[in-house]
Formats: structure tokens, C-alpha cells, sequence
């Protein structure tokens, strides 16, 4: 038995839409909780909120609505900047502290799901409740790119500029495994999705950073603003297809 699902297939378009939407999310974080003064806990309130209305309205849809989709999407971001700064810096943890932390949470959402639902295949997102497992993982994985972009390029010296090659070079080597391999198409896609976070991270920081500190000095507010008009072009010129579900999910290997 297939459907559609809803969420969108898996092209090229939706891993560059996807990295937009990691950049917007962490310009956007800093432009309220920085620029804005509104600081780390309130700014992930707010980002919260929203993240809870457009998540229910989702899984409420029967059907792929492209702009609400992604409008989830860079909800996800924008509270998981938010978080994993309110974590890392208010909260004392440090960088590798949230790090770890929040890749424990990643690994335990997907988990529980394959064990509750014997499947973490996205093909299999059509029920409300598999939604739930989709958007948590989603989330806890938004937030760990972020706290693991701001490591790479603090803690390790890396940099950003450096940090983004280093991500980018890690996505590479997933392209390839997927391309020339037999390895889990499941595995490689959520690995690809958390990858994807913490180069939009560092991207966005070589944005706003001084020149000084090997950034462009462009502000979050106007980053914000282009990438926002950059992903809504994106959705409308870049072709948006409902996934196909499999029942079973069995080509997926998890």
C-alpha cells in the first residue's frame, strides 16, 4: 500500500532549502535574543510558542503544504538556536557540554520511535503520531547543530569559516556513501540533517561576527530579511512533491 506523505521527497532541492532555513535560524535566533535584547529565555519562549501553533497545525493538515511545512522547519531553528545558547552559555554547560548532552537526546528520540514504531524512515510520516517522533527529532536535532557549530568553531579554534568546510566536507562523504553504497538510507538522511544544522550555524555566524574575528559584520536583522525572500523563492521555484509513504518502510533498513 502507498501514499503521499506529508512531508516533502528527499531532491537536492529540499537539502538547499533545508540549509537556508539552518541559516535563517540562527541569524534569526541572535536578531531577537541578541540584537533585539530580548535575551536567551525569553527569546526561546517565544520561539517555543510559535513552534507549538505551526507544529499542531501541521500534523492537523491531511495533506503536504509546502509553506507550512518549512515554516516548521525554520520554527525548529530558530528555538533550537535559541535553546542551545540559553543551555551552553546562561545555563554554564559549555559547548561540548550541550553538545553531548543534546546528541543523547537525538539518539534517545530515535530509539524510542524505531522501538514504538519499528520504523525512523520518513516515508513512514502520515500519522499524527509518528509526526510527533518526526518533529521531536527535528527539534532536538536543530538545537545540537547549533551547540555543535558553536564548539567547532570556538572551542576547537577552528573557527567559522574552517568549521563550515570541515561540516561540509562530512556531508561530501554522505553524498558518496549514499551514491556507492548499500548503508541505510535512513541512517544517512538523518545524519545529513543534523549535519546540515551546524553549517548553517557556522555560515550564519560568519555573517554577523566582526571582521575582525573572520566574519562579513552583516546584521542578523538584514541577514534575517534576505534569507527569508531567499527560502520563499526557493519554495516556489524548486519543485515541492509530497514523499511517497511506504506502509512498512522496508527499503529504508530502519
Amino acid at each position: 500500500m502507498t501514499e503521499t506523505s506529508k512531508v516533502p521527497e528527499v531532491t537536492l532541492g529540499f537539502w538547499i532549502i533545508k540549509i537556508f532555513a539552518t541559516t535563517l535560524g540562527e541569524v534569526g535566533g541572535n536578531a531577537v535574543t541578541m540584537q533585539l535584547g530580548f535575551g536567551y529565555l525569553i527569546g526561546s519562549a517565544i520561539f517555543a510558542a510559535l513552534l507549538i501553533v505551526l507544529v499542531g497545525a501541521q500534523i492537523m493538515e491531511n495533506r503536504f503544504r509546502p509553506f507550512l511545512y518549512w515554516a516548521v522547519i525554520v520554527a525548529t531553528t530558530l528555538t533550537g538556536t535559541a535553546l542551545a545558547d540559553f543551555f551552553d552559555r546562561s545555563l554554564g554547560i559549555g559547548y561540548l557540554g550541550g553538545s553531548l548532552a543534546l546528541f543523547s537526546l537525538v539518539m534517545a528520540t530515535i530509539g524510542l520511535w524505531y522501538w514504538t514504531l519499528g520504523s525512523v524512515a520518513v516515508q513512514t510520516v502520515v500519522a499524527p503520531k509518528v509526526e510527533a517522533f518526526y518533529w521531536t527529532t527535528i527539534m532536538f536535532s536543530q538545537t545540537l547543530g547549533t551547540a555543535l557549530g558553536d564548539w567547532m568553531a570556538d572551542d576547537t579554534g577552528l573557527g567559522y569559516n574552517d568549521s563550515a568546510l570541515v561540516i561540509a566536507f562530512a556531508l561530501a562523504v554522505v553524498a558518496v556513501l549514499y551514491f556507492t553504497t548499500g548503508v541505510s538510507r535512513t541512517l544517512l538522511f538523518w545524519a545529513a540533517f543534523v549535519l546540515t544544522r551546524p553549517l548553517g550555524a557556522t555560515i550564519a555566524n560568519s555573517f554577523d561576527k566582526p571582521i575582525s574575528h573572520g566574519g562579513l559584520a552583516v546584521g542578523d536583522l538584514k541577514a534575517s530579511a534576505v534569507l527569508a525572500v531567499l527560502i520563499i523563492i526557493s519554495i516556489l521555484v524548486i519543485p515541492q512533491r509530497p514523499g511517497r509513504h511506504v506502509e512498512n518502510a522496508a527499503s529504508s533498513s530502519l
